[in-house]
């Protein structure tokens, strides 16, 4: 009887902890999973900044960029340069000269001038620069170029130099600033990159006829 006893009370035990097994592993399965699952949100938190930085990185490295210079060789003659400061190439198209009180270029002049990265290419504006700041001019002039890069179109922004001129006689030609920002893509209205024509001859905002008479006519480029 007491053999019975005690086996009857130790069956009822291991029933009960049969019973609890289920449940216990529900359990645990449910801290690991989510154990897991925050472990897989870190790592996908954790690609998600390297690829970023990466991205970032290869930007940088691959985006073009040109500083632009305005240099006073004589009282007559003055030479622009622009430099490549990136590793990638590219295509000049067009440079345009204008005072800072008008709302279109006073001078612009078509290019195509391949410029590898880490060169400089130069040009002597000569009369094309009392062209855009006139006889008597004492202010700001603001210089942009317009560019090919990797098959797309890039403008600079305006590098501007403070510049006296009198009786065409160049008297001071110093920069004011670099630029602060990297260069913009120019697109079109629907926003997909591929630029029109007409876009590169035009870059600037959109301004009346009677402001695009009073400018003074575009100058071609010249051959090299």
């Amino acid at each position: 009887m007491n053999l019975l006893q005690w086996f009857n009370q130790h069956a009822i035990s291991f029933t009960l902890i049969l019973a609890y097994i289920p449940l216990i592993a529900t359990v645990v399965t449910t801290v690991v999973s989510l154990i897991l699952a925050r472990a897989t949100l870190r790592y996908t938190a954790s690609s998600d900044r390297s690829l970023a930085l990466a991205r970032e990185q290869f930007e940088r490295e691959w985006a073009p960029e040109l500083h632009i210079k305005l240099e006073r060789l004589s009282a007559r003659e003055a030479k622009l340069y622009a430099t490549n400061l990136a590793k990638i190439s590219v295509l000049m198209q067009m440079v345009q000269l204008r005072k800072l009180s008008m709302a279109v270029p006073s001078l612009r002049c078509f290019l195509n001038e391949p410029l590898v990265g880490g060169t400089t290419w130069s040009d002597d504006l000569g009369k094309r620069f009392f062209a855009c700041t006139g006889e008597d001019y004492e202010g700001q002039v603001a210089v942009s170029i317009t560019f090919y890069a990797a098959g797309r179109m890039y403008r600079t922004d305006w590098f501007r130099f403070q510049v006296q001129v009198r009786n065409n006689q160049l008297l001071k030609l110093d920069p004011v600033n670099i630029s602060a920002r990297r260069v913009r893509v120019l697109q079109n209205k629907n926003g997909t990159g591929i630029t029109p024509r007409e876009l590169v001859r035009d870059v600037v905002a959109d301004t009346t006829k009677k402001d695009e008479e009073v400018a003074t006519p575009v100058i071609g480029s010249r051959e090299r």
